[in-house]
């Protein structure tokens, strides 16, 4: 029975540091609405491994399984602590719940972790709705569009430590981008609504174990990226997906499963 308990206590151990393995976007969420020119606010729970102490945040755009990186907001940000961001909200088009964060760390290559789509409205509050609608892996509907910004040449290039899907595509190509992953959309829409599921960027990814607020449903929001799988949503209202996290999410509870039925199973030997 000793022998049992401690290897129970060993798979909870290791749990408890799968679930620690990342840094959990809490703002903002699907729903939340931020003016052009007023302070966007981000905020997040620390990871305890101590491998966030130099974090970066994008503002992104996009589909799960094409992210289109806008500019970098912030670098040098300790990840390790629960901590929050401000910083003046930029022009963009559309003003849509299109929009979302990445945040990533030169300590934790291939883990990223999104927040969930959300809008960026003009100065007077005004938006229109996204212009697509796909399904995740799991079958939940978010919605998405990509976006620009309104002076392209303030944008600030990816982090040097990102390279490929991870950094996403480059601003400059938001517009061609935006009409062929509609065209794309469109096409998997009506032969197979699940292969959208993931964005290049890793937005559902395998990186984010810890989920802050609902992320599944409409954005990139808590963990793992679009260069696995990712889906960068949070989860709002209903059954909308707007996020990255959900994936993920979903395969760290099967895994927790199968290691609570593999523990059983030996106590039961013992």
């Amino acid at each position: 029975m000793v022998a049992a308990s401690s290897f129970t206590l060993f798979l909870a151990s290791c749990l408890a540091v799968g679930v620690h393995a990342i840094v959990g976007p809490t703002e903002p969420t699907p729903g939340n609405t931020y003016n052009e020119g007023s302070k966007c606010n981000i905020q997040w729970q620390g990871d305890k491994d101590g491998k966030w102490k130099d974090m970066s945040i994008q503002l992104m755009t996009g589909d799960n399984l094409n992210m289109v990186h806008l500019t970098t907001v912030a670098t040098g940000l300790d990840g390790n602590k629960d901590g929050k961001f401000d910083y003046d909200c930029p022009k963009v088009s559309p003003n849509s719940e299109i929009y979302f964060y990445q945040f990533s760390a030169p300590g934790a290559p291939g883990k990223l972790t999104w927040t969930g789509r959300f809008t960026i409205a003009d100065s007077k509050g005004n938006s229109v709705p996204p212009e697509n609608t796909d399904k995740d892996g799991n079958g939940k509907t978010f919605m998405w569009g990509t976006g620009k910004l309104d002076d392209a040449s303030s944008a600030k290039p990816p982090p040097s430590y990102l390279s490929g899907g991870s950094a996403g595509s480059s601003a400059s190509a938001s517009s061609s981008s935006s009409s062929s992953s509609s065209a794309r959309s469109s096409s998997a829409s009506s032969s197979s609504s699940s292969s959208s599921s993931a964005p290049t960027t890793t937005p559902s990814m395998t990186t984010s174990v810890r989920s802050t607020a609902t992320l599944a449903n409409n954005s990139p929001q808590s963990s793992t990226p679009s260069s696995e799988q990712g889906s960068a949503g949070n989860s709002t209202t209903g059954n909308r997906d707007n996020g990255a996290a959900s994936t993920s999410i979903s395969r760290t509870w099967q895994t927790t499963l199968a290691l609570l039925v593999s523990a059983s199973v030996f106590t039961f030997f013992l």
